[in-house]
């Protein structure tokens, strides 16, 4: 069906990034995970993952993101969660991408280096509206910058306050029903 760029969370490659990629396979699509940590770095803890986001920096984890997706043909979604989604709209800002996926997290364009979004490249928005990470200015920038642009879905409502709410292996921040239907909203996004 379609090529699926996977860019993870600050946390890294772990079971939520991993059943992410099951999930979208099963559903015929081709997943590339990108380890834009290297040798598969994970971390259980928020603080200790943004002290290696730090350390690395973001000029250099972008560059790593975006050439995890080289072998991808164009048209490939890129599709991330929390900083990986801040990845996932660099990678669309400097490929010819069919549309992005950003969960839990969206950065505003000019910290990527950008003054708009590529035209006609969709994209869908997803967080929790309790999520202690969710910066609603930021959040509303990419929104209106992709409107501008390209159809957007929108989906800044979904219960709760976990912010990696679809990852079963985080109990406090996972939420059943709003994984459910996040993952009905990306199926019908991606099998557009």
């Amino acid at each position: 069906m379609t090529q699926i760029a996977l860019l993870h969370s600050a946390l890294g490659i772990r079971a939520g990034i991993t059943d992410a990629a099951a999930r979208l396979e099963a559903d015929g699509h081709e997943v590339e995970v990108v380890d834009y940590y290297g040798a598969g770095r994970v971390f259980d803890d928020y603080g200790e993952a943004s002290a290696f986001v730090d350390e690395i920096g973001f000029p250099e984890l972008m560059r790593r993101a975006l050439a995890g997706c080289e072998g991808l043909a164009d048209g490939f979604i890129a599709m991330g969660f929390s900083n990986g989604a801040g990845m996932a709209e660099h990678v669309a800002l400097n490929r010819s991408v069919g549309g992005v996926v950003m969960a839990s997290g969206a950065l505003p364009l000019e910290m990527l280096g950008a003054t708009r979004w590529p035209a006609g490249v969709r994209a869908q928005i997803h967080s929790a509206a309790g999520d202690a990470f969710r910066d609603q200015v930021w959040l509303d920038a990419v929104a209106a910058a992709v409107r501008g642009a390209a159809p957007l879905d929108l989906h800044d409502d979904y219960p709760g306050t976990g912010h990696l709410f679809t990852d079963e292996s985080l109990p406090a921040e996972y939420d059943a029903d709003a994984a459910a239907l996040f993952w009905d909203r990306v199926r019908a996004f991606c099998g557009r």
